[in-house]
């Protein structure tokens, strides 16, 4: 209490020991320079609060809500297509043992290029698909071929056991399967079919046919060309050596 009672009465004493030197003062010329003093002494305690609060307020509510918002918008935004893009493409495969589905026709582009030495009866060929499609898709067993228009011309006999591992084909990429397309020469060309392009239908990988229809156009400067029953079809294949390979031996 004492204590207390101490330091209230001290300032009091100072204020009025102010005011009488004040009024003594009065009477200079340099009274108003005093007098000046006095509000000049208020005045940088009353600007010190107005100052403190534009900085208190530029900090708290400039940088903090724009630093917040953009960082969580952009990680969420970035995150989650990408995420269902991948759980898409696992959930729509062809029950092939991968992550991918099936090739389907329209999805992929052929072509065909003679294996055989020019003047040389043609008999070897190498069948290329291609993936138009960004996404990787597979390919089973070996294409179910035909070596003349319609579906009831006869189907061409795979080459022993086709792999069964599925190829995948990558988005842009390729997949080959090796064709021998004429056995026999005896009586010559003549007594034989002959055929202008090839066709085939893909197998799902549960083994049932895939609906459309791949064709395969002869190579430039081949008309057509003599078939039998003597063709074979060799299974898909990742590269051309292994697509030929064993088409090359007969």
């Amino acid at each position: 209490m004492n204590a207390r009672t101490t330091r209230a009465g001290s300032p009091r004493r100072r204020v009025r020991g102010a005011v009488l030197g004040a009024a003594a003062v009065a009477a200079l010329l340099t009274t108003t320079a005093c007098q000046g003093d006095e509000p000049a002494a208020a005045g940088p305690s009353a600007t010190a609060p107005s100052a403190a609060a534009p900085s208190g307020s530029a900090s708290a509510g400039g940088s903090t809500p724009e630093a917040t918002a953009p960082t969580g918008d952009s990680g969420t935004g970035g995150g989650s297509p990408s995420a269902t893009g991948t759980g898409d493409s696992g959930e729509t495969g062809g029950g092939n043992g991968t992550e991918y589905a099936d090739c389907e026709a329209d999805g992929l582009t052929t072509a065909v290029e003679l294996q055989d030495p020019a003047g040389e009866t043609p008999r070897h060929f190498l069948l290329t698909v291609t993936n138009g499609s960004k996404t990787p898709c597979v390919l089973n067993e070996a294409p179910i071929l035909r070596l003349e228009a319609g579906d009831d011309a006869p189907i061409v006999e795979t080459l022993g056991e086709p792999d069964s591992e599925p190829v995948v084909v990558e988005g842009g990429g390729k997949a080959y399967a090796g064709l021998y397309a004429f056995g026999n020469d005896e009586g010559g060309e003549a007594e034989y079919d002959r055929s202008d392009r090839f066709t085939a239908t893909l197998v799902a990988g549960e083994g049932t046919e895939l609906r459309g229809t791949l064709v395969f156009d002869l190579p430039d400067g081949l008309g057509t060309i003599s078939v039998d029953d003597a063709a074979r079809v060799n299974g898909w294949a990742g590269t051309e050596g292994l697509a030929m390979r064993p088409i090359t031996q007969l």
